[in-house]
């Protein structure tokens, strides 16, 4: 039956038919390109394809359908469409967002949806009314939670922490010395993961605040210590004598009042004897009374 479809000599030369049902879906002839092959979709059942030349669709085709009758001569247009050839440029296939998401992606405001049957979680401690079992469980022991980690969850996250850049094989702990299981910032984890994990409590280290592997390490570990480094300063030479000079006080500058004390007093000028007429007006000199025999 293909092989009927496939010599039809009456849809084959339909091409010329094809190419105007084509023309008239896309509105303008130049929109049509060449004619690149036909494609046989069953008994008197065939597609010729055309380039497409609109802009944006880079290797699609015009695909138009042709059918016949039995013994009939003349083609009839079963339907028009543009349809991607192998290299045509397509939009990624759709995804839905819950998957679309990956670690990093979430931001302030987003919140993840809720899956009921994560393989990562098992069933938490449920209440169970007796006041005293329920204080045990969720105040002592830190219960109390819906679900908890399940073993799958715990065997996922220690892989990607120890295979990440918190692990053993990262530049900075290949480096190190010695490794954190043996430093004294080392906080160790609740649970099962103690015995792989920690969290770093050193403000120096680039994994502060950090899970990181018991084998993982840094240059800030609480007992390595680096050499002081040498100075580029030549030393001076140590048998340099030095000649110590006593230094001479400065003389003190005198005061106001020690100025005037020390200063000589300036002589006071003569008073000159009176002479004529002034001299008669003044008064004669008492003499002085006779001493009492």
């Amino acid at each position: 039956m293909m092989a009927t479809g496939t010599r039809d000599p009456v849809l084959r030369a339909a091409v010329d038919v094809a190419r105007a049902a084509a023309e008239e879906v896309a509105g303008a002839p130049d929109l049509v390109g060449e004619h690149v092959g036909v494609v046989v979709e069953g008994e008197r059942l065939l597609a010729h394809q055309f380039a497409a030349e609109m802009p944006g669709y880079r290797g699609w085709q015009w695909t138009v359908t042709l059918a016949r009758v039995p013994r009939g001569r003349t083609p009839t247009v079963c339907e028009v469409a543009l349809l991607p050839g192998p290299d045509a440029i397509l939009a990624p296939p759709w995804v839905p967002w819950a998957d679309r998401l990956r670690p990093g992606d979430l931001g302030p405001g987003d919140v993840l949806p809720y899956l009921p049957d994560d393989e990562r979680l098992d069933q938490g401690y449920e209440a169970t009314g007796d006041v005293d079992a329920d204080t045990l469980a969720i105040d002592e022991l830190g219960l109390g939670r819906p679900r908890v980690l399940s073993r799958v969850g715990r065997a996922a996250a220690a892989e990607r922490w120890y295979t990440g850049s918190h692990g053993p094989t990262a530049p900075v702990a290949v480096a190190a010395e010695k490794p954190c299981s043996t430093c004294g910032f080392l906080v160790l984890l609740a649970g099962s993961l103690r015995q792989a994990f920690g969290v770093c409590a050193n403000e120096w280290s680039p994994d502060d605040g950090r899970v990181v592997s018991m084998d993982h390490g840094c240059g800030a570990h609480s007992e390595t210590d680096a050499p002081a480094p040498r100075s580029d300063w030549p030393a001076p030479p140590r048998d340099t004598e030095y000649e110590i000079v006593p230094r001479e006080p400065a003389a003190e500058e005198p005061t106001a009042e020690a100025s005037a004390e020390v200063a000589p007093a300036e002589e006071a000028p003569a008073e000159e004897a009176p002479t004529g007429e002034s001299a008669a007006e003044e008064p004669a000199a008492v003499e002085d009374a006779p001493a009492e025999a």
